[in-house]
């Protein structure tokens, strides 16, 4: 594989499994040391079964089967402080930072007049100001440090669309995208790149959550909303990742400020 990240560092969220995990060993295999960060632990409102830090020791593995460095560590993105020394130690010990993908998230599913307080304050401190802290955890060493970079904030298709069933999270991911946008033209300045990363159905533990796919059978009218112009409805993480070290590379230099889709056409239809 091309080593297009050699001598680089990548700092990966949510990267115990799914989308961050492939993301994070997608980096490795092209040359990149990783900053491995995750929760590894229940998110209240959430249905789908929680990463474990087995989930992270897995993806620490993968990584160094590459022969590549990784800094991993238990933390919430939610908690600026927490994850501000998470990244800090990170680049302390790997020695820069290059790439930046805010990928940790949640989803939970209902009825927007019928969430309940507790799952929309969820979502948004999770979605919103994980990503958020993020942003502020990273972009000043990223300054700091005078040799550009790239950031991708994952968004979703829901957050360029309305989606039913997802009104809370189709906030939070337009309230990405909107993030996204606004810190490429502030970022630019510093040769810093950012875009927003909109995929759709994906074979993570969260893309496959029976709850959406039984609510979707029982009302297939609002369901044809979730279909691609492709044969294959569900895509593995590894496409997500493939598309998004090819942005994130010296491949990718003239894209920020845009949104990178991979979607299976949902969009387009």
């Amino acid at each position: 594989m091309d080593q297009r990240f050699a001598g680089k560092v990548a700092l990966v969220t949510g990267a115990a499994r799914g989308q961050g995990r492939a993301e994070a060993v997608r980096f490795a295999a092209e040359g990149a040391d990783v900053i491995a960060l995750d929760i590894c632990e229940p998110v209240a409102t959430v249905n789908y079964e929680a990463s474990t830090s087995a989930d992270l020791d897995a993806t620490v593995e993968e990584i160094r089967g590459l022969g590549r460095r990784v800094a991993a560590e238990v933390v919430d993105t939610r908690d600026l402080a927490a994850l501000t020394k998470a990244v800090d130690k990170g680049v302390d010990e790997l020695g820069r930072l290059d790439v930046v993908i805010a990928n940790a998230g949640i989803c939970s599913y209902g009825l927007l007049w019928e969430l309940s307080e507790e799952q929309f304050r969820t979502m948004i401190e999770v979605n919103v100001f994980g990503t958020w802290h993020t942003i502020k955890a990273a972009v000043p060493i990223m300054i700091r440090q005078g040799t550009g970079g790239a950031i991708v904030l994952t968004s979703s298709v829901g957050g360029v669309r309305g989606m039913p069933w997802l009104g809370h999270y189709v906030a939070s991911k337009h309230a990405v995208t909107g993030m996204a946008r606004t810190l490429a033209n502030e970022l630019g300045q510093y040769d810093i790149r950012v875009v927003s990363l909109h995929p759709n159905a994906v074979t993570t533990p969260m893309g496959l959550d029976e709850t959406l796919h039984s609510t979707v059978a029982e009302s297939p009218a609002l369901g044809a909303m979730f279909m691609g112009a492709l044969t294959t409805p569900m895509m593995p993480p590894e496409d997500v990742a493939a598309a998004v070290a090819f942005c994130t590379s010296d491949e990718g230099r003239f894209m920020t400020g845009t949104e990178l889709v991979v979607d299976l056409g949902v969009l387009g239809r």
